[in-house]
């Protein structure tokens, strides 16, 4: 994998890791019950999480490739055309940036044990169903057939976790800045992480010859 090619994978993840979707909703909500440092634990087990969904879509596409270099390559295509409706669809969303029950779940979870919260972020990535597709369809357009699979793997699920890691702690602080007034610029913030999303799948469709 070359450096501009891994660079293009760390936008990509960036771009997915800052999307608002459950595990940075529980983030926000974990900030505001057991506070910013505490909240890194259920971090953690989302990243274990994507550790282990990632595993499963890299045994999947680890069949394909034995089968047929064509299905990888549909694969690819398939993938850069997720990305293109991803962005259509974050796009025309009318949702707010972050729900209204946001950081409002019951007051006991503030004696919640660090353990817990761990098995909660590992709940939450683990139990997304759509994790397993977009890994499945986000790992072609950069895996190098002929090079080791394992090799790829780490590489890959490190720097996305380590993506996820970042964006959760953005949220963290970004909540304990504005709180209430989250939800002014939420129609802005679609259209940028839309655009983007876009932009991003049409480079990989022109990139996927030079990439296969």
């Amino acid at each position: 994998m070359t450096l501009a090619h891994w660079l293009l994978f760390c936008g990509v993840s960036l771009v997915i890791s800052f999307t608002p979707g459950p595990a940075v909703l529980l983030a926000i909500s974990n900030s505001m019950d057991v506070g910013a440092k505490r909240t890194a634990w259920s971090s953690l087990g989302s990243s274990a999480g994507i550790f282990m969904v990632s595993g499963l879509a890299m045994v999947g596409m680890g069949a394909v490739l034995s089968l047929s270099a064509n299905a990888f390559l549909v694969m690819k295509v398939a993938g850069a055309m997720y990305l293109i409706w991803l962005g259509v669809k974050r796009w025309r969303s009318k949702e707010a940036l972050i729900g209204d029950d946001a950081g409002l779940p019951p007051t006991e979870r503030r004696e919640r044990k660090n353990w817990q919260l761990v098995a909660q972020g590992l709940g939450v990535s683990l139990t997304n169903p759509k994790s397993i597709l977009f890994f499945s369809a986000l790992f072609p357009q950069f895996v190098v057939p002929d090079a080791p699979l394992l090799t790829q793997y780490l590489l890959l699920t490190t720097t996305f976790a380590a993506c996820a890691l970042i964006s959760h702690a953005f949220y963290v602080a970004l909540i304990s800045l504005v709180k209430g007034h989250v939800q002014a610029h939420a129609k802005l913030f679609n259209r940028i992480v839309g655009a983007t999303f876009i932009a991003l799948g049409l480079s990989l469709l022109k990139a996927r010859h030079r990439m296969a």
